[in-house]
């Protein structure tokens, strides 16, 4: 892996190479007996991966807010893989990551049905267009609630049952993906990573300062999940700029930007896929500060981040943790 070069990083994850295959993963790769749920999969990169995971044999829950998108996203997928030998399972799961008070209704339906989770894909997510007065139903700033609020709770929630099939897993195995984004580079705060002070937005930021800090908190959620939870791999990802439908709530000019230089959804959906099936991608070669970058490589967060990452105790600023303990306190109430 090579050492952190700004210019570098910049460029390489805004023109990375080709993904092999145009970004199919390898056919042969066997997911039989493997449970899966990845939210926001109705539809772009989600269904995307879904369709992967399903190819190869996993049990996939089409986690969705929609019955009626994420059933015709299954019937298309099934329809796309006629006359494959391999194929798993497609399963809706209702879930609303931005309203926290149905997120435990959802996993108690899954665990109602489930005994094991391999991989966790905190898929889903907004990039909302919306003025930071228009809150969530918890009074929390849209992109924060759904970005990062809700995976956090959805998660919490579902850990024991990682924690008891990684006792059986294979090593590294079990794992959970938090998608965040190029923009965490763009806008992260130097040392601290989140402007914790000022998550109500009494100081105004902008629309793409707003969802690119929740896309920071994404980041930083992974990496105080790995400190907590050492038997599950915690992996923080950049898909890429991809041509999805998550700047539909955008203006124009952004609509077509996303267009006109994104790259393929299924470009994005095979870099979740390395990161959450590819031995390559181990605990150890994470660590704290690296991540998986498009289309399925890993690279160092940028170094000044770094102190982020430790908290005050080892001599770094703890502001990943602070983000953290924000999220346990939001969410706290609906364990």
């Amino acid at each position: 892996m090579k050492p952190y070069n700004r210019l570098y990083s910049f460029y390489t994850q805004f023109f990375p190479p080709k993904p092999k295959n145009d970004g199919e993963p390898d056919v042969a790769i066997d997911l039989s007996g493997k449970v899966y749920i990845v939210t926001g999969s109705s539809a772009g990169i989600g269904k995307e991966l879904a369709r992967m995971l399903h190819k190869r044999g996993g049990k996939v829950y089409v986690a969705a807010r929609s019955k009626e998108k994420a059933e015709k996203a299954i019937n298309e997928i099934v329809e796309s893989e006629k006359g494959e030998e391999k194929k798993g399972e497609l399963v809706f799961l209702k879930l609303d990551l931005g309203d926290l008070r149905g997120v435990k209704e959802s996993v108690d339906e899954f665990l109602g049905k489930e005994k094991r989770l391999d991989v966790l894909f905190n898929n889903a997510g907004i990039n909302s267009g919306l003025p930071a007065t228009e809150l969530s139903p918890q009074g929390v700033e849209l992109n924060l609630a759904t970005n990062c609020l809700g995976p956090h709770l959805f998660t919490k929630l579902l850990t024991p049952i990682l924690a008891e099939t990684a006792k059986t897993a294979q090593p590294d195995s079990v794992r959970v993906i938090w998608l965040s984004s190029f923009g965490k580079e763009l806008f992260a705060v130097s040392g601290t990573g989140l402007p914790i002070d000022n998550l109500d937005y009494k100081v105004p930021k902008g629309d793409d300062e707003r969802y690119s800090n929740s896309k920071v908190g994404c980041w930083a959620q992974a990496v105080e999940f790995g400190k907590r939870h050492k038997e599950i791999v915690s992996v923080p990802v950049n898909p890429g700029n991809l041509k999805s439908d998550l700047f539909k709530d955008r203006g124009i000019g952004i609509r077509i930007v996303a267009r006109v230089a994104g790259y393929p959804v299924k470009f994005g959906a095979a870099t979740q896929f390395f990161a959450g099936t590819s031995g390559e991608v181990t605990r150890e070669k994470l660590g704290r500060t690296n991540w998986v970058i498009p289309f399925g490589r890993m690279y160092r967060i940028r170094t000044d981040l770094e102190p982020a990452v430790k908290s005050k105790e080892e001599g770094g600023t703890g502001g990943t943790g602070e983000f953290w303990e924000w999220c346990e306190e939001k969410v706290a109430p609906f364990v």
